[in-house]
């Protein structure tokens, strides 16, 4: 019986992580991040401080644009090719700041019928570069479930 409830006892805790990995999993499935950094033209790309939702290629193509106005997309941009008819986009946006260190990004969770994205934003502890930067994060979701923004 003592052997029974030890071997009981080391599968629980086994099983638990599994439906934790697979919950994970499925997420990094759902949501890729497209690009998280900051922007460098000083306000000349014309973005203003905005957390949207972009449905279509049209939309996409027009972020793209204005965020590549002055200077070249970053290395990190990836998946600037989106099946619209599978994914949305949630593109964040900070207002502009007048120091370099900043970040905004987003914890994605999925609700019954929704995702739901919550903001956190990030200012620089110490010394900072005297540089003014818009803080952005884009990332796309595999639903055409209602996101809702917070």
């Amino acid at each position: 019986m003592y052997k029974f409830c030890f071997l009981l006892f080391l599968l629980i805790p086994s099983n638990c992580n599994n439906k934790t990995n697979s919950s994970q999993k499925k997420m990094s499935e759902t949501v890729t991040i497209i690009a998280s950094g900051e922007l460098y033209g000083a306000g000349e790309e014309g973005i203003e401080q905005q957390n949207t939702i972009i449905t279509n290629q049209k939309d996409w193509d027009s972020l793209v644009e204005k965020m590549s106005l002055v200077n070249p997309l970053p290395d990190d941009f990836s998946d600037a090719e989106i099946d619209f008819s599978k994914y949305q986009v949630i593109a964040l946006f900070d207002d502009l700041k007048s120091t370099g260190g900043h970040s905004i990004a987003a914890k994605i969770t999925e609700e019954p019928n929704r995702f739901v994205v919550k903001i956190e934003r990030n200012s620089p502890s110490g010394m900072a570069t005297t540089v003014v930067t818009q803080p952005y994060f884009i990332a796309k979701i595999k639903s055409k479930s209602p996101i809702v923004i917070q």
